[in-house]
């Protein structure tokens, strides 16, 4: 029988598989650029390390975007919104392909981020809000499955590419596939529009929620625990392990693999327990990670080591994200684009932190001890987290943007064995 989410219960809406495919291509334009820095710096006449800097203003454009695109586009439709994110991705590809200014290039990026920013934030609302309150976790970790199967099939497939099309090639396809997804959203989404109350004092108003900002906190810390020791996780391989660099992105395959189980894994366990799902698994990451350091000498347990860092770390962000909204009542889009810029900022942090550490006397051994310590760190908010809702019950509302005769927008109850 047909939920009140408008699919059949256990079973996601299509939409939201939609809306992942979306994330996919947004992630692979994240950190694809990665793998062609090399044939980005030659060909726009710039050093590596500065052509380095694509990759930083595309997170900032994140972190800075995400809240203030949200915004942005509150009133507008959210098919509306999602479409025209899609175009101005498109386009900033285009424009990126088409140049050979660096400068250019550069704000290029910029606009790129904004656009994943706004879609990211409305997405997450779309695709919890169709899938309902009972399978809303499922729903965000299947978004967020978007993201980490980018890393698994985009990233290696662009880069492998770039190296025979150049770094223009993955840029064009791209720019082809979001243009064609923008037609299939604009396609399957239906025509909705916000109702009448949504406004920008009600998302305000939605962040005085303490419970809001110890779910942000353990996003942020858990991906800066993540990120600070997979960001130069390809030394660690090479010059402990052993593996030889052209076998590296397999490594990372596995790393994907893993993120790919542990967003799974935490979208299907949190909908029922939340803080249980979430403090066991930033504790197994705090676990996993200082084992990177006597363990690394070997292939085998490097490479075990990288999936079940993927395989726990991942776990936690469905699970955080999907309580962030939640917490949110009926004004979530704010909070999803906040959710957003605390694990970019993450990223940001964690990686700027242990290349700190790289360049120290730890060298090598340096980033997964930050790694260890941030990761370790998440589990305070986690704490309080459970703390609180063992002693106040929290409305949790999934804000529905259908029309106003609709009635499945129901509140659930965060109780306290969660």
């Amino acid at each position: 029988m047909p939920s009140a989410s408008g699919t059949t219960s256990g079973k996601l809406p299509f939409v939201v598989w939609v809306l992942a495919a979306g994330t996919f291509l947004m992630g692979t334009t994240e950190f694809v650029v990665a793998g062609l820095l090399p044939e980005l710096a030659d060909d726009l006449g710039v050093s590596v390390s500065h052509a380095g800097l694509l990759i930083t203003a595309f997170a900032i454009g994140m972190i800075v975007g995400a809240p203030s695109m949200a915004m942005a586009t509150l009133r507008l439709p959210q098919r509306q919104t999602l479409v025209l994110a899609l175009s101005v991705f498109c386009l900033g590809h285009l424009v990126a392909a088409l140049n050979t200014s660096f400068s250019v290039v550069l704000i290029a990026r910029v606009v790129t981020a904004l656009a994943t920013g706004a879609f990211w934030s409305v997405g997450f609302v779309v695709a919890t809000t169709a899938a309902g309150p009972r399978n809303a976790t499922r729903a965000t970790g299947v978004m967020i499955g978007g993201l980490t199967l980018a890393n698994v099939v985009g990233v290696p497939i662009g880069s492998f590419a770039g190296q025979f099309t150049g770094w223009r090639g993955p840029f064009w396809a791209l720019a082809v596939l979001s243009g064609l997804a923008a037609v299939f959203i604009g396609r399957f989404i239906p025509s909705q529009e916000q109702h009448a109350e949504v406004s920008i004092r009600s998302e305000v108003r939605a962040l005085r929620q303490g419970r809001l900002w110890l779910a942000l906190g353990a996003a942020m810390l858990i991906m800066g625990g993540v990120l600070a020791t997979y960001t130069y996780i390809t030394p660690l391989l090479t010059d402990r392990a052993g593996i030889p660099a052209g076998a590296v992105p397999l490594v990372l395959i596995a790393f994907g693999v893993g993120a790919l189980g542990g967003t799974t894994t935490g979208g299907r366990l949190g909908d029922r327990r939340p803080m249980v799902t979430t403090i066991a698994a930033a504790t197994a990451t705090a676990l996993v990670l200082p084992l990177m350091i006597p363990l690394s000498g070997n292939p085998v347990t490097a490479t075990l080591l990288v999936f079940l860092m993927g395989l726990t770390g991942f776990t936690v962000n469905p699970v955080v994200t999907a309580l962030a909204m939640r917490f949110a009542g009926d004004a979530p889009t704010l909070t999803s684009a906040l959710t957003t810029s605390a694990f970019n900022t993450g990223i940001a942090a964690g990686s700027a932190i242990a290349g700190t550490a790289l360049d120290s006397s730890l060298g090598l051994t340096g980033p997964p001890l930050v790694g260890t310590v941030i990761a370790a760190l998440t589990l305070l908010p986690l704490i309080a987290l459970a703390v609180h809702g063992t002693s106040h019950k929290g409305r949790i509302v999934a804000r529905s943007s259908a029309p106003t005769h609709t009635r499945h927008d129901e509140p659930a109850e965060v109780s306290s064995q969660h």
